[in-house]
């Protein structure tokens, strides 16, 4: 061990205070996964299908989103019909932008098409906006 390392300390080790078995435990605060659900929707709305001007939230293309208690999310998305030529995309830029929320972690975007999208599924706002209301 050098010099530097034994005035530092390491590779002392100091006996635990009686009954004291976590003493360098640290306590981290965990976020409850539903806290997480309003902005990872927010960030999804600032993702929008190149050919329609609404974004793929309001638009009904998020099927599922799935936060577990350690920030990880799984999102079940759907395009508009299966030869949609941003198909590739679209997961990625839902991944990055899910990615960018605090408090989220691992993020994996699962492309599904049963059930098959329709018009149903959008939000009213979204119809409003492309003058289906």
């Amino acid at each position: 061990m050098n010099r530097l390392a034994r005035f530092a300390g390491f590779g002392r080790h100091e006996a635990a205070p009686e009954g004291d078995i976590h003493h360098s435990d640290v306590a981290v605060e965990r976020m409850d996964p539903e806290e997480l659900r309003e902005p990872i929707i927010a960030a999804l709305r600032t993702v929008h299908d190149p050919e329609i001007p609404v974004n793929i939230y309001d638009l009904g293309l998020i099927y599922t989103i799935d936060i577990q208690g350690n920030g990880d999310v799984h999102i079940d998305m759907t395009l508009t019909a299966p030869a949609c030529p941003v198909a590739g995309m679209m997961p990625v830029m839902v991944k990055d932008a899910v990615s960018t929320v605090e408090g989220v972690g691992e993020v994996q975007v699962d492309l599904v098409w049963d059930p098959p999208w329709s018009p149903a599924t959008m939000s009213d706002e979204a119809k409003l906006q492309l003058g289906m209301l």
